[in-house]
């Protein structure tokens, strides 16, 4: 009996790469299905902004922790992205403030962090700035105007600067919102589909 071993390796590497291929499909069709159930629609007028994680535009400190900046910029992000619909270019202002509303609704005014102990780092393209909440005049932490049909990404990062007097693991939190705002006048909102 013949037995053909360079036949046989052909056809075991064929089925290796049929399989491969397989699994790189499947796992690419998975990834972009859960990322895309993860994003938040928002638009104004011009823009549109997708924040990808589950809550959208809301920012949450949950509790007292001091940390370096280092260690900060490492901490949760935030992620969105800003389109341009237009053929035109468009200012926008990227502002972070209360979200008075989840204030409210946890009736939590009393266990807010004061603002000058949170830290907010922006990132945007390879450049990042940090600032303390209180310094922001009205949240504003970027003005910038976006090409026709431009698009950017911006991380936004929270945490409780190394410096405060606030003892670790206090109950004191911070609810916040990110806005983008169009043309300083027109604020984008949620997306109903």
């Amino acid at each position: 009996m013949y037995y053909n071993y360079r036949k046989e390796r052909l056809k075991s590497a064929l089925i290796i790469c049929f399989i491969l291929a397989i699994a790189i499909f499947a796992t690419h069709h998975i990834y972009y299905k859960f990322q895309n159930e993860r994003n938040t629609d928002y638009s104004s007028e011009s823009l549109d902004i997708t924040f990808h994680e589950e809550t959208g535009d809301k920012v949450m400190l949950t509790r007292v922790t001091p940390v370096t900046d280092a260690v900060g910029l490492a901490s949760q992000s935030y992620t969105f992205t800003i389109k341009n619909n237009m053929t035109i270019p468009v200012d926008y202002t990227i502002k972070l403030v209360d979200d008075l509303e989840m204030v409210f609704e946890d009736n939590c005014g009393e266990l807010e962090m004061p603002k000058d102990i949170i830290r907010v780092a922006i990132k945007s393209k390879e450049k990042t700035e940090i600032y303390t909440l209180s310094e922001l005049q009205d949240g504003v932490l970027q003005e910038d105007k976006i090409k026709a049909l431009g698009e950017e990404e911006y991380t936004i990062r929270i945490w409780n600067t190394q410096t405060t007097t606030l003892q670790a693991g206090s109950t004191m939190h911070y609810h916040g919102k990110i806005q983008i705002v169009e043309d300083e006048n027109e604020i984008a909102i949620l997306n109903r589909n």
